[in-house]
């Protein structure tokens, strides 16, 4: 790992030397003031020392396999020719062995329907409703939630004046899906709050979705715009954020500490809608939780939770449960293009009994980001992905 010690007059200004000698894949390791110069221990100048490194091993580009040329002996036709049809005949071998394999796992995959179906005790609904349910167990959704569902359809079903359609069934599941959802908050920005603030994991696409506000605010609501970003851990981070900022010709401050966040607010004190980038880190440690707490303060604002519907279940849960301090005002679930496990977000809103803003549905700014609603939830359910 190549680490160096920068020393610049002021914060900006070393982050600038760490992009110049380091690049944008550069790491902050540490900062702290420091003084230089002066005269018997007066007129010393204060500086900014940061400690950043950059690791060599991730950024160095892939060696080409070089394939050696062998000279063949005098004898090489024949040579190849036996060798050639032992390669056919190790495929053929070879198409027999996966043949019998996918055998086997198309047999394990009935047996595990069957045990699905068993454990899910869905045998006792009419067909259309148990394919409806299998549907919503493939998305992941709750088995508790499958099967408070699937009683609910089959009470419909029951009191039903004429023999039920299998559309009939999906359009009961996706009534009583949107039903169960309306009691949370779907609004997206209301522009009641000032300030926007978005928090999250590494790699959840907080940026990109800044931008794509930005841009739905500036071109369908004709608000005045800024940026604060709080992400100084990587260079990268700041110089996406400024790219967005320039494209969209609007101002950003870079906060490094405290003061630097409330001299940012005073900038922006004439505009509309102030959007705020956290920086991404492991918040299974709640001592970065804490930090965010800290600079926020009494800052009325609306926070965000950003979540990839591509992670685990399982993780995103001890991430809400780790920004619960922070009082949580919504989710923003992104990537939903990589996934087919949607049932996470219903298992998510009902759980913590949180709303969304906004689902993101790829990388294009400003397109690719819908806002949410019961009924586009109960859509991707449902396998019609269409808003």
């Amino acid at each position: 790992m190549n680490i160096k010690k920068i020393i610049a007059p002021s914060m900006p200004a070393a982050m600038k030397k760490v992009k110049d000698e380091l690049g944008d894949n550069a790491v902050i390791l540490n900062s702290k003031v420091v003084y230089h110069g002066g005269f018997l221990g007066m007129f010393r100048k204060k500086k900014i020392e940061v400690i950043a490194a950059l690791d060599e091993i991730a950024v160095q580009p892939k060696q080409k396999t070089k394939l050696k040329k062998r000279k063949l002996p005098d004898n090489s036709h024949t040579e190849t020719i036996k060798k050639e049809t032992k390669h056919v005949e190790s495929i053929a071998r070879s198409n027999r062995e996966n043949r019998d394999i996918m055998s086997e796992m198309a047999e394990i995959k009935r047996e595990l329907t069957s045990v699905r179906h068993h454990h899910l005790n869905i045998q006792s609904y009419p067909e259309y409703i148990q394919s409806c349910l299998l549907q919503l167990h493939e998305a992941e959704l709750n088995e508790k939630y499958v099967q408070e569902l699937g009683d609910i359809m089959l009470e419909k079903w029951r009191n039903a004046s004429s023999q039920p359609t299998k559309q009939d069934v999906i359009s009961w599941c996706n009534e009583i899906i949107v039903d169960q959802l309306t009691t949370f908050n779907f609004e997206g920005i209301d522009y009641s709050k000032k300030y926007i603030n978005l928090v999250g994991p590494t790699g959840v696409g907080k940026t990109t979705t800044i931008a794509k506000l930005a841009a739905e605010a500036m071109l369908e609501q004709n608000k005045r715009v800024a940026f604060i970003t709080l992400d100084t851990y990587r260079i990268a981070a700041i110089e996406q954020l400024k790219t967005y900022a320039q494209l969209l010709n609007i101002p950003i401050e870079v906060v490094y500490k405290q003061e630097d966040f409330s001299a940012a607010m005073d900038k922006f004190a004439d505009f509309d809608l102030v959007l705020i980038d956290t920086a991404g880190r492991n918040y299974r440690e709640l001592v970065f939780v804490d930090e965010l707490k800290n600079t926020f303060n009494e800052v009325n604002m609306a926070t965000f939770l950003v979540l990839s519907i591509s992670m685990r279940e399982k993780d995103m849960g001890e991430i809400v449960e780790n920004f619960q301090q922070l009082n949580i005002d919504q989710f923003i679930f992104t990537k939903i293009d990589e996934t087919q496990s949607y049932g996470a977000m219903f298992n998510l809103i009902k759980k913590y009994e949180k709303g969304v803003a906004y689902i993101t549905t790829g990388q294009d700014v400003p397109d690719d980001i819908l806002t949410a609603s019961p009924e586009i939830i109960a859509n991707y359910l449902l396998g019609d992905e269409k808003p």
